[in-house]
C-alpha cells in the first residue's frame, strides 16, 4: 500500500524530496518514467478523461501480464521441439539392444543368433530382433531369404510380412519375396501359418505360396542349393527367376516380346553371369544381350 500510494503521489507530482529519493531508488522506477515519457508523444482527444490511478494500475498490470506472455510462448515453442528432438535421439540412438543384419545385392553372409543358431543370409535380405528380450520372447524378422540351422532343442519365430514359421530343432529355408513365400523343411519339424492355411512341415516338405496360390511339394535335398552359389526353381514364372538373377549379379533386366509368367523349372549358377543366361534362356527358346556392365535385354518369345 505505502509503494502504491508514493507512485500515485509521484504521478500527481505531490512527492517530498525525501519521497522522490526513495521513489528513484525502486525497482520500477525506470519502467514507470518510460511510461509516463511515451504517454507525453500521445495527443488525446478533446473528449480523453484521465484516468484515475486505480484505472492506471489495473492498466500497468495487464500490461505487464502480456509482456510475460509474448516471451513465455516462445519460450514453451523451444522447449517442446526440444522435448520431441530427445524422444527422437533416444529411440533411434539408444535402443541399442536392436541388432540387424542385411545383405546387398550379390552379398550372402553368416550370422550366430544368441542360442547359437546360425543363419545364413541370401543377397538382399535383412533380419532384425532384440538380443535382450530374446530368451524371453524368441522371436526374429525376416525379409528375403535365409537358412536356419537351428540349436538342438531351442525354438523361436521367423516373422515374415507373409507368414510365421515356429521351428524346433531343426534345419530350413524361408524366401519371404514379394508375391513369394516359401519355406522348405530339410531337418526336424517346422511350423508355417500364413493367413488361414496353417501347415506342419517335415523333413522334405515345402509350402508355397506364389501369387495368392498355396501348394505343397517334396524335395530331396539335404540343403538349399542357394548356398552353394546356385538357385534352383520348380514351375516358377520367368520373372521371379530373373529378379533373383538380378540380386545376385548386380544387373537389370529388361524383357522384349516375352512372357514373364511362363513357368521355368531348373537353375543357373551365381559365378558367371552369361551361363546363369543361357541357363535360363535356352529352356526357354529366349535370347539374351548384355548391352553394358549391368544392362540385360531378354528377347524372343517364340510362342
Amino acid at each position: 500500500m505505502i509503494e502504491d500510494k508514493l507512485l500515485n503521489k509521484w504521478l500527481n507530482e505531490d512527492l517530498t524530496d525525501a519521497e522522490k529519493e526513495a521513489f528513484s531508488k525502486r525497482d520500477d522506477f525506470a519502467l514507470n518514467r518510460k511510461i509516463i515519457e511515451d504517454a507525453k508523444h500521445f495527443k488525446a482527444s478533446e473528449f480523453s478523461k484521465v484516468d484515475d490511478f486505480e484505472t492506471f494500475k489495473a492498466k500497468y498490470k495487464v500490461r505487464s501480464s502480456v509482456k510475460r506472455l509474448n516471451w513465455l510462448k516462445p519460450a514453451l515453442r523451444i522447449a517442446s521441439v526440444l522435448v520431441i528432438g530427445l524422444a527422437i535421439y533416444f529411440t533411434m540412438f539408444m535402443n541399442d539392444s536392436m541388432v540387424e543384419q542385411h545383405t546387398q545385392i550379390a552379398e550372402k553372409t553368416t550370422m550366430t543368433l544368441p542360442d547359437l543358431s546360425r543363419v545364413i543370409m541370401n543377397s538382399d535380405s535383412k533380419i532384425t530382433y532384440d538380443k535382450d528380450s530374446w530368451y524371453d520372447n524368441r522371436q526374429l524378422n525376416l525379409e528375403g531369404e535365409a537358412y536356419f540351422k537351428v540349436a538342438k532343442g531351442k525354438t523361436f519365430d521367423v516373422i515374415t510380412k507373409q507368414g510365421v514359421v515356429t521351428v524346433v530343432g531343426t534345419k530350413f529355408n524361408v524366401k519371404a519375396r514379394p508375391d513369394y513365400f516359401e519355406v522348405i523343411c530339410y531337418e526336424g519339424i517346422v511350423k508355417v501359418s500364413s493367413d488361414t492355411i496353417t501347415r506342419q512341415l517335415l523333413a522334405g516338405d515345402t509350402y508355397r505360396i506364389l501369387n495368392t496360390t498355396f501348394s505343397q511339394d517334396k524335395v530331396g535335398a539335404t540343403q538349399p542349393e542357394w548356398i552353394e552359389n546356385r538357385s534352383s526353381f520348380k514351375s516358377v514364372p520367368l520373372k521371379e527367376v530373373v529378379s533373383e538373377l538380378e540380386r545376385q549379379f548386380s544387373v537389370k533386366v529388361t524383357f522384349k516380346d516375352t512372357k514373364t509368367t511362363r513357368l521355368f523349372s531348373g537353375g543357373f549358377t551365381h559365378k558367371n553371369l552369361e551361363k546363369a543366361l543361357s541357363a535360363i534362356t535356352q529352356p526357354m527358346n529366349l535370347t539374351y544381350k548384355i548391352s553394358s556392365s549391368n544392362q540385360v535385354l531378354i528377347y524372343g518369345d517364340t510362342d
